[in-house]
């Protein structure tokens, strides 16, 4: 049996079969192949089919109804993201009145760590990974300056040890045990976006609680990739885009999660708008807020629909799936291009085991841009590069195969 025979015996094989027939897979940039093996969902997921079928609905209740779509839509405008409150709460292991869907994802960094992010007396450092995303590190150095501290001092960057690529969970905590009384807040990607590590979230929440600090998790590059328990981990808040493994469509409208002990605190400070006010009241358009005791506490505007029903399209196939399954077969494609990868040579910065990961492998090559280029061109295989030396390769399990990952192995075989 050859290697793509056996790459296709494991696709017809598998316990959970592809779901790439529900998106829209772009064609073959190069090669022998009619669709591209699409290993770039880490940085814009595929869009499932079902999407221009949603938008067309919403535009068509726009064209018949007006303003009046707003209660009489088939799904009425003025609360259309209660329909995402469930399923979000599900894909993250939230209670329901615990997440709420709104704005981007640094918008609501940003709204979270006005709540979130109280500087006083020695506790006033942030704490972040040195390979976070640098939107990551101008939002908390730009809070930094808010409060009228100086970046340098007050931005932690938690680095791994000489001549190793991912972080410690125990060199996190043990920082943490050793320093955590300057410590004001602890954001950390869930999933890291340049080697794919998978942070042990429950541990490090429990040790930067346990230190006074708040603690917040980025979730990009981890809702819709990895199981999640935030209200079981005690998590303060997290975020996360929708645009990645979520399928929610370019600039996608994101997610938010504030635990249950804030969101029924209303001592808890926090930026206003008038989608933040009870809805009960909202029509009566009083001056006064009357924040509800929900997430929902923390939304600014009213909720942009065509952006959103990309998005209910999207969760409505995880809710089918179940992130267990996808997990499941998360595992399989991305052990099994790793042991393909392997027989290349490159080197693989992702961690090993398949805990300590998500559905990503990183490699660490020279001249990044370029073979990621050559790996379009040669065999219709769109990767990703972060300058100057690594290319990502993402199987997301929900449109990946293991015949994909045959494809990317020969691909890098030959270029690399």
């Amino acid at each position: 049996m050859t290697a793509e025979d056996e790459a296709r015996r494991l696709d017809d094989t598998d316990p959970l079969p592809t779901l790439r027939g529900e998106f829209l897979v772009p064609p073959a940039p190069g090669g022998a192949y009619e669709e591209a093996a699409y290993f770039a969902g880490n940085s814009l997921g595929l869009q499932p089919r079902a999407v221009a079928g949603r938008l067309r609905e919403e535009l068509d209740d726009w064209a018949r109804l007006a303003v009046e779509a707003h209660t009489e839509a088939r799904r009425p405008w003025v609360d259309y993201h209660e329909l995402l409150r469930e399923p979000a709460a599900r894909l993250v292991g939230a209670l329901p009145h615990e997440v709420v869907a709104m704005n981007s994802l640094t918008v609501n960094l940003h709204l979270m760590m006005a709540s979130f992010y109280r500087p006083a007396g020695n506790r006033t450092r942030i704490v972040i990974e040195d390979s976070a995303f640098p939107s990551d590190s101008y939002a908390v150095a730009s809070q930094a300056v808010h409060h009228g501290l100086d970046p340098a001092a007050t931005v932690v960057r938690l680095r791994p040890r000489p001549g190793e690529d991912d972080l410690r969970t125990e060199d996190v905590v043990a920082f943490l045990e050793r320093e955590g009384d300057t410590v004001a807040l602890v954001l950390l990607g869930g999933v890291n976006y340049l080697t794919g590590q998978l942070m042990d979230m429950p541990t490090i929440t429990k040790a930067g609680r346990a230190a006074g600090a708040a603690v917040g998790w980025d979730l990009a590059h981890a809702a819709g990739n990895v199981p999640l328990r935030l209200h079981d981990w005690d998590v303060d808040f997290a975020a996360w885009c929708t645009y990645k493994y979520l399928n929610g469509g370019p600039g996608a409208v994101a997610g938010c999660f504030v635990h249950e002990r804030h969101v029924r605190d209303a001592s808890v400070p926090k930026l206003a708008g008038w989608w933040g006010t009870d809805p009960a009241v909202r029509f009566r358009m009083d001056p006064d807020i009357a924040p509800p005791a929900s997430a929902d506490a923390w939304q600014l505007s009213n909720p942009p629909i065509m952006a959103l029903a990309p998005v209910l399209a999207s969760l409505e196939i995880f809710d089918r799936v179940g992130m267990a399954a996808l997990r499941a077969k998360s595992e399989r494609l991305t052990g099994y291009l790793a042991a393909r990868l392997a027989e290349t040579g490159a080197r693989i910065i992702t961690p090993a085991g398949p805990a300590a990961r998500g559905a990503q492998l990183s490699l660490r090559v020279a001249g990044a841009g370029g073979l990621v280029r050559r790996l379009a061109a040669a065999g219709g295989v769109v990767a990703d590069a972060r300058e100057p030396d690594v290319v990502r390769l993402a199987p997301a399990p929900l449109y990946c195969t293991f015949h994909d990952c045959h494809r990317a192995a020969e691909a890098l075989r030959d270029l690399v």
